[in-house]
């Protein structure tokens, strides 16, 4: 098991179960040392006094709040233990609510609370079997670094999870990011909602970190002496490119069938209007209105020609007679 973060209880009503914070996640991050490239020796932050510039060690160090200008006032570890709070050394459970009405954004780091002696084993059942029968979860609040927390309860494989979660007001409003009214047609959330459909999964277990897998490579190489792995392509549209949303929707319907081997009708593709209206050729049409009075004139010469025949024929007539 995980060294305990915390030790302490939680209260719920009149039972106290006396509980360890453990680490719900692990850490897979790779870190790096900050170190001088020219011989790779190591750079590490020193703590210095602003004021005598001397370097401070790390028990010489504590809390100072700062209340005015060149006026702070120090606040030792004890005196924050020793506050008033019944949260101090309890996660008090204050509210039991339905796990829909918490807002995902609000819930930040997970522990996992595990009983703390044989004592508890009870208690922490009968809390374990009271949030898994009435499918709610506890709103709790408690002390920790410093600070009061809120925090939610819930049961996961077995065990009591603790969810840290922000205070309401520490919550920022999206409203002004959010993009401006437009219009979407009928077909197009039929179409997202069918590729929604065809996304689903049962669990995330089959997801992986490719960042850091990528990176462990790089750093194996260049402690082998190897050549880099060849950078993957990059299937992003070139920017500026206008994407045709239905078009788009039904090729995505479409690969997310066959990558579950299901075969149906293709996806129909609709093509995109122009955005621009097509401008009208006007010297086209100067030729052809040029073109057709070119024809009116010849057919009035024509007609002219054969009444001045038509003329010289019956004069000769007369002549004759």
């Amino acid at each position: 098991m995980p060294r305990p973060l915390w030790t302490g209880a939680i209260s719920f009503g009149l039972v106290t179960i006396p509980v360890k914070v453990v680490s719900a996640t692990e850490d897979h991050d790779v870190h790096f040392h900050r170190v001088h490239l020219a011989d790779m020796g190591r750079v590490r932050t020193r703590k210095i006094c602003e004021l005598d510039d001397q370097i401070v060690s790390q028990d010489e160090i504590g809390k100072g709040y700062e209340i005015a200008k060149d006026q702070t006032v120090p606040v030792t570890d004890e005196e924050l233990e020793q506050m008033p709070l019944p949260t101090a050394k309890a996660i008090e459970i204050a509210a039991f609510t339905d796990a829909d009405s918490i807002d995902p954004v609000r819930i930040s780091d997970s522990y996992y609370l595990a009983a703390d002696g044989q004592v508890a084993a009870k208690p922490y059942a009968l809390l374990r079997k009271a949030l898994e029968r009435s499918s709610k979860v506890a709103v709790a609040k408690f002390a920790w670094h410093g600070r009061e927390r809120l925090g939610l309860l819930r049961v996961r494989e077995g065990a009591i999870v603790l969810h840290s979660m922000k205070w309401p007001d520490e919550i920022r409003s999206p409203k002004a990011l959010a993009p401006k009214e437009v219009e979407v047609g009928e077909d197009e959330i039929e179409q997202a909602l069918q590729l929604a459909d065809r996304m689903t999964i049962e669990d995330l277990s089959g997801f992986r970190d490719e960042y850091r897998e990528a990176l462990e490579g790089i750093i194996a190489a260049k402690a082998e002496g190897k050549p880099l792995p060849a950078q993957a392509e990059d299937g992003k549209q070139e920017q500026g490119e206008v994407v045709d949303l239905m078009a788009a929707l039904n090729a995505s319907v479409k690969a997310a069938k066959e990558s579950r081997g299901e075969h149906g009708e293709d996806a129909t593709v609709h093509k995109m209007r122009p955005s621009k209206k097509t401008t009208r050729k006007t010297p086209a049409k100067k030729t052809a209105s040029s073109k057709s009075a070119a024809a009116k004139k010849a057919t009035g010469r024509s007609s002219t020609a054969a009444k001045k025949t038509t003329k010289k024929t019956a004069a000769k007539k007369r002549s004759a007679s």
